[in-house]
């Protein structure tokens, strides 16, 4: 799985790169023309998506200090931090959060002192105070649980530090994506599997209005901002609203099985907001002379 940099080729320092999003980000990378230096927890090597000039294995990237990141950030010229705690039905809540703060804090420390010069990280589309159904990155920001909260706490604390640096920082605001490796309770996975197999499948009302976006396109969009070295915060979304119901519906139709769609038989999450869409600010790719995606 490892190869080897040509002398031309710019390395990112990839972080979750065997997750939903980071395997994306690195497919999109590769096909960027850059090296990818994957951080991955130990014995996840296999699960890489793309082959990778290095691998670090680490029990837990969280835990380490800023010396070890330094090291580990040598010779690279950007790092994306897509590693999280993301697991389904506790990450919201989860005092996990905090180590993961902690641990981005140090990762930012060491890039920097490695001379890194662009750092990219992934925030979250619940850093917005909602509902909006038009959410620019300059929209009021309001988080309502301690996942989104931690985001944005290290968002507003990087953007401050880099900027007493040479490093430059972006932020890529996820909002809500659906693809290859989605976890089988989402909605797509859900209603897919229950229709494919003839099942009833028992949704809300769906009248939430959500920006979807397909995850292969958000991993391109994150190494776009890579490639072009846009700064601040991006919103990584469609910008096309769109309701769970229309979302359901149109999953269903590749089964030609809307009629097993039963909508209003499940109750709402507890604190669903009734509208959630961004305003892409991400920027248009310019030839940089090299790594361009196309």
């Amino acid at each position: 799985m490892t190869a080897h940099a040509t002398p031309h080729m710019k390395t990112v320092l990839l972080t979750g790169a065997t997750g939903f999003v980071g395997r994306q980000i690195h497919r999109a990378l590769r096909d960027a023309g850059f090296g990818v230096r994957a951080v991955v927890r130990t014995g996840g090597s296999d699960r890489l998506s793309a082959p990778a000039v290095g691998i670090i294995e680490t029990p837990d990237l969280f835990a380490h200090d800023a010396a070890w990141w330094q090291s580990a950030c040598d010779g690279v010229d950007v790092v994306i931090h897509a590693a999280w705690y993301v697991t389904p039905g506790r990450y919201l809540t989860a005092p996990e959060n905090l180590d993961c703060l902690a641990g981005s804090l140090a990762l930012a420390r060491g890039a920097a002192a490695a001379g890194v010069g662009h750092v990219i990280g992934i925030g979250t589309c619940f850093e917005y105070a909602l509902p909006n159904d038009r959410l620019t990155v300059d929209a009021p920001l309001g988080p309502t649980t301690l996942y989104a909260t931690a985001k944005l706490a290290l968002y507003q604390t990087l953007a401050a530090y880099f900027q007493e640096t040479a490093t430059g920082f972006s932020w890529a605001r996820l909002f809500y994506l659906y693809g290859e490796g989605e976890h089988p309770s989402r909605l797509v996975p859900y209603v897919r599997q229950r229709v494919s197999d003839g099942d009833v499948a028992q949704l809300s009302a769906g009248t939430q209005l959500r920006d979807f976006l397909d995850v292969a396109q958000a991993g391109a969009m994150i190494a776009r901002v890579a490639t072009t070295g846009q700064l601040g915060a991006i919103n990584i979304c469609s910008g096309a609203p769109i309701t769970v119901r229309q979302l359901a519906e149109r999953t269903a139709d590749a089964f030609g099985r809307r009629d097993l769609l039963e909508f209003g038989t499940a109750p709402l999450r507890a604190n669903d907001p009734a509208a959630v869409v961004g305003v892409c600010n991400l920027a248009p790719l310019q030839n940089q002379g090299w790594g361009l995606v196309t």
